[in-house]
């Protein structure tokens, strides 16, 4: 999807392309904001895979696999062997990781190696082998090369509530985190270097209208920290709601479960006075809430910056999930939960109808397979002594539809995203790039060079006067207006209609008023 997908995804191409790995280039101009981690691994597969949709996603869903591992790893050092079972099958059928696997960022590979360091960080605190020293050193630091600082302070939030509330000193303090520290400053040497040669080495450079411009800066202090102190430009005036707004649709259909666990797990530690037993856990809780707290506090946010936490949230789930089943707590609370995972899992049926016959109708055929799906939910729903129900209900509506999300909405809604269709037919026709030019296109266009398999496109001068026979052009019902008023020869080659599909509206979404809210676009060749 454009924006940031199919951008990824272009720069990855281009790293192959040229065999530059330590300096970031999107579309041939110098990029300073996402760290080189997934458009190494991205264009490593690609060169293996081939340009396409597998090769740009392949490394983010091993590393998305990675992450259910490691949750569950990490829930089993906390808890016991059902309760990691159970966390990592929170993780791994909430909205979120479905939707970081279709519209891959850098969230996927960031959730992944945050989780990770942090069961190796546990498997050091117990015995501290030096293969989990290391192995937690690198997590963190291919964190930090994916998306910046968050990827020590999440660790570093987790662990340290935990050992200040069951007063860890020796741990909160042992001088080896020194020696883990410089491990990770090493690891970090050949971002460093790229940054220095691309950025520091060349102050003339202008990014975002400023000379002087240091990569190293950037990197250490602009991305992350600049966001709160207000140094960096980017603000969307996002409040502290904002995220915990967006976690009510991405942590579906955990997120009401989630709310009673966390505000369980407050109330018990007001009442062991914030002084917590060895036999209890805070590094779930606590690493979510700090980082929740640090990462409202920018001014820029998107909903899946909070994606980060979501491994630590399932844990918080699972660990309330087995105090239901195993501890028997909570009893008439269980029981008000089974209802309402049920009913959730209901009315997300009733929104998957509701695209299969108002958004992308899918006739008889889709609604034979809607009711098949119902009737699977219904038989594990319902059925008669099956244990944590609510748990079992909840996954398996989650993955039917996200079945039907991965293989039928996205497929449909992808189709209006001129860039993907356009670039397709560019290299599927073989028409030179070189004579390929846009004119009057509002759109990113980020996934046009992408599958076009090259930088597909020049922009046209305002008449198309320098341009001659032979030439092909993109453009919108303007452009083809004033194409139209020229008398100039042309032949339609490609029409369609566009929308920024990740910006969904009820407009759109309604078939019968689909019209109003997309706009024409054709792609033609001059004679």
């Amino acid at each position: 999807m454009d924006i940031d997908a199919a951008q990824y995804a272009e720069m990855s191409r281009e790293m192959m392309q040229s065999h530059d790995y330590l300096h970031l280039y999107d579309r041939g101009h110098d990029y300073l904001d996402k760290p080189p981690m997934l458009f190494w691994v991205s264009s490593v597969s690609m060169r293996v895979f081939g340009v396409n949709n597998f090769g740009y996603r392949f490394p983010s869903i091993l590393f998305a696999l990675l992450a259910l591992y490691a949750t569950y790893r990490l829930a089993k050092l906390l808890y016991n062997e059902p309760t990691a079972r159970v966390a990592a099958l929170v993780l791994g059928v909430c909205q979120g990781l479905f939707l970081m696997t279709n519209d891959v960022r850098t969230d996927t590979i960031l959730m992944s190696c945050v989780i990770t360091s942090m069961w190796f960080i546990k498997e050091c605190e117990l015995r501290r082998p030096w293969y989990y020293v290391l192995g937690g050193c690198a997590a963190i630091a291919c964190g930090l090369m994916t998306k910046g600082p968050i990827a020590l302070f999440v660790p570093v939030f987790a662990f340290g509530t935990d050992w200040v509330l069951k007063r860890k000193w020796k741990a909160l303090f042992n001088p080896w985190h020194l020696v883990d520290l410089v491990l990770i400053l090493i690891l970090l040497i050949p971002m460093c270097i790229g940054l220095y040669q691309q950025f520091d080495l060349h102050p003339e450079k202008v990014m975002d209208g400023q000379q002087h411009v240091s990569g190293l800066r950037f990197f250490f202090w602009v991305q992350s920290f600049g966001r709160i102190t207000g140094e960096s430009t980017w603000d969307n005036g996002a409040d502290m709601s904002f995220l915990l707004v967006n976690m009510l649709w991405a942590f579906l259909p955990w997120i009401l479960l989630f709310i009673t666990a966390l505000v369980v797990n407050i109330r018990e530690l007001i009442q062991l006075k914030f002084r917590l037993p060895e036999n209890r856990e805070w590094v779930a809780t606590g690493g979510f809430i700090l980082t929740y707290l640090s990462l409202s506090r920018s001014h820029y946010q998107l909903p899946h910056y909070i994606f980060v936490v979501f491994p630590l949230a399932s844990i918080v789930v699972a660990k309330l999930v087995r105090d239901f089943f195993e501890s028997g707590k909570y009893l008439k609370l269980s029981r008000v939960f089974t209802g309402i995972q049920t009913g959730i899992g209901a009315l997300l049926f009733v929104g998957l109808l509701l695209i299969l016959t108002i958004v992308f109708p899918a006739g008889w055929v889709g609604i034979v397979l809607w009711g098949m799906a119902v009737g699977i939910w219904a038989v594990i729903t319902f059925r008669k002594g099956l244990k944590a129900k609510l748990v079992w209900t909840s996954a398996v509506a989650m993955i039917l539809i996200n079945a039907f999300l991965t293989n039928y909405f996205y497929y449909n809604l992808l189709g209006y995203q001129v860039g993907s269709q356009v670039g397709k037919y560019l290299y599927d026709q073989k028409i030179p790039v070189n004579r390929m030019y846009i004119w009057q296109v509002n759109d990113p266009l980020d996934a046009l060079n992408f599958y076009a398999q090259s930088y597909a496109h020049k922009e046209a001068d305002s008449t198309l006067s320098t341009n001659t026979p032979g030439d092909y052009v993109l453009t919108m019902q303007e452009g083809m207006d004033q194409l139209k008023a020229t008398a100039r020869p042309y032949k339609m080659l490609k029409q369609g209609r566009l929308f920024k599909v990740s910006e969904l509206t009820p407009e759109f979404l309604n078939h019968k008023t689909r019209d109003k809210a997309t706009r024409p676009y054709y792609l033609v060749q001059l004679l």
